[in-house]
């Protein structure tokens, strides 16, 4: 339980770390995006300033013609000018005082947005807008745009200099014709006869420039209110906003990916770590097992050694007394009975040696033929009393096998089949090649047959379908198959019995 919690805390770090390195790649992201904001916020500033300094430049007595500003905000829009990218900016538009177009250029903006002329700055999804005042730009009064040159206009500066000289201190010439008509008799002044007249008073009127002359008051200040240029609106795209923006994402989620995948095979380490641990453990602890195991299997077969020969004695000692000729018949019976017991434990316990000894196998070339031939003629008297054909067949092949153990193997295989057939059946022993090195062994027969879900059971220790049989001699048939490296396998006969396969022997060169 201790080392499982150790694990699962391992685990909350390494995913904590992994949380900590997407929050720090998501604060980086909002850093990169917010320093591209601010960039290019500087570039708009610094085309508005440029801008206001090409309006500063094309003022003349406070008015600034639209023939000469609009090429110049054509420019702006088009091309590269003092820095600008090219397309960068999208708009430009100068409002008045009311926060109406007076000029643009470009992309209409739609002024309706309350948020542009309310906090100065709209951010959409391709453009950055951002308004700024004129003053503060051209840091010149607002000039008035106007349409083009009138006639009036056409003597230029130096005629309305021409004109304005002509005025007095006070600004106007109706003073001078007042002064003509006001004029009395000198001497009747001096005599007393009259007083002299007091000139009438003069209301000064505020200077205009020469192009607002023709107009009246109204006239002057509707134009005034409507095209003194108060506010300037620049759009940039966002495209290159965009682009940074983008490209530090992906490189963000690329390192968060490979940050999750360096947690994920931290943790896929840890886990086989612990149980490679586990397992370390677990195969001492088998070891440990086996080798007490092997010294009870060892103690086992002693025991049993030396209980079969006193199994011997006694049933010599029972063959003695039924073999006295004076012996009562009971006696006799008892005497045979306790031999039949006696051979029965006996074989059970010789299976238990057989099958609790260590199997070294000593390879040599053994004929099969030779093999089947010797098994046989040993079980010769089990196969006549049953009335059985035993038909050997395929090819005469020669394997490398220890031979001692291979007829083990049949004679086990052989007495399996002659208990599972009838009086009268029919066993086959068949040898083929199965390729250029190996061949395969199979032991057929046309008894009862064995189910398909005892076919891969049988092969365990003490398991049996018979009712005298001791479930170790096919037990016995795998150790020695696998000692050799061979593969057993039970399979149905057609249309009755079943087959007992030996496959990967190896033919001897």
């Amino acid at each position: 339980m201790q080392p499982r919690r150790n694990s699962n805390l391992i685990y909350g770090l390494l995913f904590a770390v992994w949380v900590l390195v997407v929050a720090w790649q998501v604060e980086e992201h909002v850093r990169v995006r917010e320093a591209a904001e601010t960039g290019l916020r500087k570039r708009s500033e610094a085309i508005a300033n440029t801008l206001g300094a090409v309006v500063r430049g094309l003022q003349f007595r406070g008015a600034v013609f639209r023939d000469r500003l609009e090429p110049v905000l054509n420019e702006l829009v088009a091309g590269d000018t003092n820095g600008a990218a090219s397309g960068e900016v999208v708009s430009i538009t100068l409002l008045n005082a009311a926060g109406e177009s007076v000029a643009s250029a470009g992309r209409p903006i739609d002024l309706e947005q309350k948020d542009i002329l309310q906090a100065g700055e709209h951010w959409g999804v391709r453009s950055m807008t951002r308004v700024y005042s004129v003053e503060g730009v051209t840091n010149t009064p607002a000039p008035v745009i106007l349409e083009g040159r009138t006639n009036s206009m056409r003597g230029g500066p130096r005629n309305s200099l021409r004109r304005e000289s002509r005025l007095d201190q006070t600004g106007t010439s109706n003073v001078l014709s007042a002064a003509t008509t006001n004029v009395v008799d000198t001497n009747a002044v001096v005599a007393g006869q009259v007083e002299p007249p007091s000139p009438p008073p003069v209301e000064p009127r505020p200077r205009r420039p020469f192009w607002a002359r023709d107009l009246d008051d109204r006239q002057y200040q509707e134009m005034i209110a409507s095209r003194e240029l108060h506010g300037l609106v620049l759009s940039l795209s966002t495209e290159s906003l965009q682009a940074v923006t983008g490209h530090d994402l992906w490189l963000r989620f690329v390192i968060i990916f490979f940050a999750g995948i360096s947690a994920a095979g931290a943790g896929l380490a840890l886990r086989n770590l612990s149980q490679t641990a586990e397992l370390q453990i677990r195969l001492v602890r088998a070891s440990e097992m086996n080798s007490h195991l092997k010294e009870m299997n060892l103690a086992a077969a002693g025991l049993a050694h030396e209980t079969r020969n006193p199994l011997n004695i006694i049933r010599g000692l029972a063959q003695m007394l039924s073999r006295q000729t004076d012996a009562p018949p009971d006696i006799r019976e008892k005497t045979r009975v306790i031999m039949d017991e006696t051979d029965k434990v006996t074989a059970q316990l010789t299976e238990f040696i057989n099958y609790s000894r260590p199997r070294e196998v000593r390879r040599s070339q053994v004929a099969l033929n030779s093999a089947f031939a010797e098994v046989l003629r040993t079980l010769n008297h089990d196969l006549e009393e049953k009335k059985l054909r035993v038909e050997t067949g395929g090819e005469p092949l020669s394997i490398e096998a220890d031979e001692q153990l291979l007829r083990q193997v049949l004679f086990n295989l052989l007495i399996n089949a002659i208990q599972a057939v009838d009086e009268g059946g029919r066993i086959q022993i068949i040898a083929q090649r199965e390729g250029a090195t190996e061949a395969s062994l199979e032991i057929r027969d046309d008894g009862s047959g064995v189910s398909p879900e005892n076919r891969q059971q049988i092969f365990k220790p003490y398991f049996t379908t018979h009712q005298k049989g001791t479930g170790l001699g096919l037990a016995v048939v795998s150790q020695i198959v696998l000692a050799h490296g061979w593969e057993i396998q039970c399979l149905a006969n057609m249309p009755k019995g079943a087959v007992f396969r030996i496959t990967h022997l190896k033919l001897a060169v």
